[in-house]
């Protein structure tokens, strides 16, 4: 049958039949889903947010590194993040982090580069030393109590992800 021929006969059947509504198929009624109204929030209250987000919480989760365009085994990951603070103007900030790398565990200040990808804050690291560890290159958003990113050190790099949690006493 060509496709025109497929067409009409389509159109005939919904004329003569009527449109079914998910009611008519499936004896359920059809739940409109409204679209959630978003609130713009200014680039002050965006900070703000991520300010709170990050103050006091822990990145849990996993990391693997890359090889060849594969994704090796994952390592467990975790960071205590003790404070988020921006620097004056422009888009620097320090990140105060806890970190348990290499049988070693230190706190240190990181300092980070923030851009925005709409409402969405994504860290940025270039280059940044790491005690014992060589220098270090890294993408990670924050979003929706999670966390995801790239990262890169000398000649292996790959991928993080991973859940954001706040102590109570941070709360």
């Amino acid at each position: 049958m060509k496709t025109n021929n497929v067409i009409r006969l389509m159109a005939a059947m919904v004329v003569a039949v009527g449109p079914l509504t998910a009611e008519e198929t499936t004896g359920e009624p059809v739940k409109k889903v409204e679209k959630e109204k978003k609130v713009e929030l200014t680039q002050e209250q965006l900070e703000e947010r991520f300010v709170e987000t990050l103050s006091g919480a822990t990145l849990t989760g996993k990391f693997s590194v890359v090889v060849d365009g594969k994704s090796g085994e994952e390592k467990e990951d975790k960071y205590t993040i003790l404070s988020v603070s921006k620097l004056t103007g422009g888009e620097a900030w320090i990140i105060t982090a806890r970190v348990r790398y290499g049988g070693k565990d230190f706190t240190m200040p990181f300092p980070v580069v923030v851009k925005w990808a709409g409402d969405t804050p994504v860290i940025t690291v270039d280059d940044v030393g790491v005690p014992g560890g060589g220098k270090y290159t890294a993408r990670v958003l924050i979003h929706a109590g999670a966390y995801a990113g790239t990262w890169s050190g000398g000649d292996h790099g790959g991928l993080m992800s991973g859940t954001v949690t706040r102590t109570e006493k941070s709360k």
